[in-house]
């Protein structure tokens, strides 16, 4: 039986730990499907390539508002473009595995890892060990229970990234994030989609936002909010989808379209892992429960990434994965993980980003605040020269401290917006800070300024 420092079970963000290899430390990493995780191969980097293209084309139909008439038309060449997509994808993970053939200190295991005892794992019929062990195996999409669904073809995120033929019209199961990026990401090019979402689309997400993002989404797509699934039929002559679905008035109402996506939510990899081999223990809804210091209740052995459920963002598990890295081999510390507030974005149509609390988080929390909000449009760069339709951003800071305690933005740029109120976040800024700041005219971020003077008008 083979004998490591470190057993990394997935090929995804817990590749971080890999870099133990530089301190001397002989490291096995095992992964049943591609190396890179779901964020390389079906996830946040080829659906952001395809969504780029999307953006491209949107900004085309938009032309004539800033006097471009086009003189001849474009066309999309969809296949060709999906096939881009996912050879880059392909490469870029064979480029992972090439790495490891030439690192004396790493063993790549392709195949499936499972407990067979608390420390020992197997893999391709092989035994190994190790000191400690690492689970990383992610999460994969939900299926719902539907009547009818089983045996259809339909498809998941998975299998929306890798198709090649671009579809007259589309059904969307769901309203989160995945759903309306690759909704926006088909629509945009053609296809008449159709969201069906049981309450409203992305409904975590701070409410003004939220409103402004469905106003403008409803705009362009067909959104039936409130509306529960309860049965899909497939016609295999007619290659057609009818979906049977209930308004919240109880009424049922069918839909119809050549393609289906699920998008309602995922489940972590936890399957035929062999946990009932270990004292290892999964919450309710199947993710991995893990103390303070990512460490399952057998000892030596944590686990990290979607697979634990607390946040599923490629950036959270890296910053686990640094974390783990740095208190038990870099610096050795005992020390519990700190997260600092999580930033999201949705790369969808209009663009969304956000950091903090929202504020029906600080109503529930009953914490006294006041806001800062400025559409794009009151700003030479919003208004003038994007002539931004939703554009806006909302600050939240606390009444006393005047603390930056939430951001959140909708609009041209969003998610790279964000990051500014993010480093004010983190340094715990106060208003008084932000508006201390010299910000770049005509910019963008001259509307987190303007946000700022309205929220100092309330003082």
């Amino acid at each position: 039986m083979k004998n490591y420092d470190i057993i990394i079970i997935g090929g995804g963000g817990g590749l971080k730990l890999r870099a133990a290899t530089e301190i001397g430390l002989k490291v096995a990493v095992i992964e049943k499907e591609a190396l890179g995780g779901t964020c390389l191969n079906k996830g946040c980097i080829p659906s952001k390539m395809l969504i780029h293209t999307a953006d491209l084309v949107e900004q085309l139909k938009d032309l004539s508002k800033f006097n471009i008439e086009m003189t001849s038309s474009s066309k999309v060449h969809f296949e060709s473009l999906v096939k881009r997509v996912n050879q880059s994808i392909t490469s870029d993970s064979k480029l992972i595995e090439e790495a490891y053939e030439k690192n004396d200190l790493v063993d790549f295991y392709h195949g499936h890892g499972k407990f067979i005892k608390p420390k020992i794992i197997q893999v391709n019929g092989e035994k190994i060990t190790a000191e400690k062990i690492f689970i990383a195996t992610g999460a994969k999409p939900n299926i719902p229970n539907i009547t009818g669904l089983e045996g259809t073809p339909y498809m998941t995120s998975t299998e929306a990234l890798k198709n090649t033929k671009l579809p007259k019209s589309m059904i969307v199961i769901g309203g989160g994030y995945i759903a309306v990026e690759l909704g926006y990401f088909y629509g945009a090019l053609g296809t008449k989609v159709t969201f069906l979402v049981r309450s409203d689309l992305l409904r975590e997400v701070d409410s003004d936002i939220k409103e402004r993002f469905q106003e403008a989404f409803m705009e362009r797509y067909e959104v039936k909010t409130h509306h529960k699934v309860s049965e899909i039929h497939y016609s295999d002559k007619n290659e057609e989808f009818s979906v049977i679905a209930k308004n919240k008035d109880g009424k049922s109402i069918e839909f119809k379209s050549e393609s289906l996506l699920l998008a309602t939510g995922v489940i972590p990899n936890t399957e035929n892992l062999g946990l009932e081999n270990t004292a290892i223990r999964t919450n309710k809804k199947g993710f991995i429960n893990v103390n303070e210091y990512l460490e399952t209740e057998e000892k030596n052995i944590y686990a990290l990434g979607d697979v634990i459920g607390k946040y599923l963002f490629r950036h959270s598990v890296n910053f686990e994965g640094e974390y783990l890295l740095r208190t038990l081999y870099e610096n050795p510390v005992n020390e519990k993980i700190s997260y600092s507030p999580m930033p999201y974005a949705v790369f969808s149509n209009p663009q969304i980003a956000g950091i903090g609390f929202t504020e029906e988080q600080l109503k529930k929390e009953k914490i006294d605040y006041i806001i800062g909000k400025n559409d794009y449009k009151n700003s030479a760069m919003g208004g003038d020269a994007l002539q931004s339709k939703h554009g806006m951003v909302k600050l939240l800071f606390e009444k006393k401290s005047l603390k930056l305690l939430g951001a959140h933005i909708i609009g041209e740029e969003a998610a790279t917006m964000i990051h500014m109120c993010i480093a004010y976040i983190n340094m715990e800024a106060t208003l008084d800070d932000m508006l201390k700041t010299i910000y770049i005219h005509p910019a963008l971020p001259e509307n987190i300024r303007n946000a700022c003077r309205k929220a100092k008008s309330q003082v």
